[in-house]
């Protein structure tokens, strides 16, 4: 077993100070959701070091905001903007099929949490259809592009994964009544099932995947929650230790860019970090950690094969 990977960063860190020094010229990344929130502070840090950015957004006119915004703080004109809607697997591959060239960092940033039971054309639960499958589309859609470079992907998860594993025989609450905190558990324990394949599949190819908790951070990730049932729910996350200590967007970005451009984690795939370090195992009582299976090899064989039939994608390597 290998030993933990600790950084010299943490809680307060801010994504501008894990790339501080680092030089990116050249190097092309995606960031999934890079118009609001976290993702917003992402780009900023990645286009700070020099990066090629291309913003993959839903709402393209608010992507063009934001990269006008960010050329200017950064004084990088490489940040550009393009249509991706994860809900809908015509989008994810349009998308692919735009992309042209080597990708170098791929951040799955993008997500939706604790939406009320909506499906999409296709029957698929949103929370899942979003945070993982379209994820997976993208990911495996870009394998040739991203193999080209020995590229990294990181894809944002949550402490939420300890809510729910991804549930196989009903994945899309067809049989069962819709929680839509399991439901979104589920989700974000599959982005962290996904890179523990991935590894598995990829290695040889040079690809790494990794997982990562951002912190309690006020984002518009949350209109679907009530301000009361906000505050309980801050209060519950904190657990023995008192109410979750929430984070800036600039602070909740520092583990993404830890897992994307630190060369403490050159090389090591299916791992999940908090705080710019590797999370050690989640005790019972505890609100963070990772839990056991999150990181089953054969639960994340099972995710893989289980997407691919879904979505009718044939295995790329």
């Amino acid at each position: 077993m290998s030993e933990r990977i600790t950084t010299p960063f943490g809680f307060e860190t801010t994504a501008l100070e894990v790339v501080e020094g680092v030089d990116l010229s050249g190097r092309r990344a995606v960031v999934t959701g890079g118009a609001s929130g976290i993702g917003v502070e992402t780009v900023r840090a990645l286009a700070a070091a020099g990066a090629e950015v291309t913003i993959a957004a839903r709402n393209v006119e608010a992507g063009q905001k934001v990269a006008a915004e960010l050329s200017a703080a950064t004084g990088n004109k490489q940040i550009f903007v393009a249509p991706l809607e994860l809900t809908s697997q015509d989008s994810v591959k349009a998308f692919v099929a735009s992309w042209d060239g080597p990708l170098h960092l791929l951040i799955n940033n993008a997500g939706v949490m604790a939406t009320p039971l909506t499906r999409t054309p296709e029957g698929w639960e949103l929370q899942f259809a979003t945070n993982h499958f379209g994820h997976f589309t993208l990911t495996v859609g870009l394998f040739g592009s991203l193999r080209a470079e020995g590229a990294r992907v990181v894809n944002v998860s949550s402490a939420g994964h300890l809510s729910s594993p991804v549930v196989f025989e009903d994945i899309h609450f067809e049989r069962r009544e819709y929680d839509r905190w399991q439901a979104y558990g589920q989700s974000k324990t599959a982005n962290v099932l996904f890179g523990v394949e991935a590894g598995q599949r990829w290695a040889s190819e040079g690809i790494t995947m990794n997982a990562l908790m951002p912190g309690g951070i006020l984002t518009a990730l949350q209109r679907h929650i009530t301000p009361e049932e906000l505050q309980e729910r801050i209060k519950l996350r904190g657990g023995d230790a008192g109410p979750l200590r929430l984070k800036t967007p600039e602070q909740g970005a520092s583990t993404t860019l830890v897992l994307a451009v630190s060369p403490l984690v050159e090389g090591r795939s299916g791992l999940y970090f908090e705080d710019c370090d590797e999370a050690l195992p989640h005790e019972p009582g505890m609100t963070n950690g990772l839990a056991a299976y999150a990181h089953d090899p054969e639960a994340a064989a099972q995710l893989w094969k289980v997407s691919e039939e879904t979505l009718k994608i044939g295995e790329q390597a």
